[in-house]
């Protein structure tokens, strides 16, 4: 596989660190759950697909407790794809601000998060508080910034200066 593809999806492991951070740190200090829009997406999947996390297990409870799993596994596996494509990517666009790289890395994350739950019917952005869009959009660009910042980084070291 190429370096690229490599320091992209190492760039989006540490942009998926900083959203949950972030994330973490906004739920500590506005004292605000766990969004249940990740487990929620996993459900409409199930319904849509006709299979069922319940069938392993008799336990409702166990069937959540996958739920909850899977839509960390899905948040993970979103940062580190837009990390790689990322990687793949960076390379055509030369010349572009560290700050615009990471701001649109951020977009494409939450695009990329935001539009499959909207299609499944889990959430409509187009009725958010700018709360909500803060609360969206701020770990986001964490993870954008962070992810073009470590792609920076690790690319420089690739060429040894």
């Amino acid at each position: 596989m190429n370096r690229n593809v490599f320091a992209g999806l190492a760039a989006g492991a540490a942009g998926t660190t900083a959203l949950n951070t972030v994330t973490y740190l906004d739920m500590v200090v506005r004292a605000r759950p766990a969004s249940s829009t990740p487990e929620e997406t996993v459900q409409r999947v199930e319904e849509q697909t006709g299979m069922s996390l319940s069938s392993l297990d008799s336990s409702a409870e166990a069937a959540a407790n996958r739920r909850s799993g899977l839509g960390a596994l899905l948040g993970i596996a979103a940062g580190l794809g837009v990390g790689a494509l990322y990687g793949v990517l960076r390379p055509r666009l030369r010349g572009m601000p560290l700050a615009v790289l990471g701001a649109d890395v951020g977009l494409a994350a939450n695009v990329g998060t935001t539009a499959p739950m909207s299609l499944l019917g889990v959430t409509n952005p187009a009725r958010w508080s700018a709360g909500s869009w803060i609360s969206a959009l701020v770990p986001h660009l964490a993870h954008g910034i962070t992810t073009a910042a470590v792609w920076e980084q690790l690319s420089v070291r690739r060429r040894g200066k």
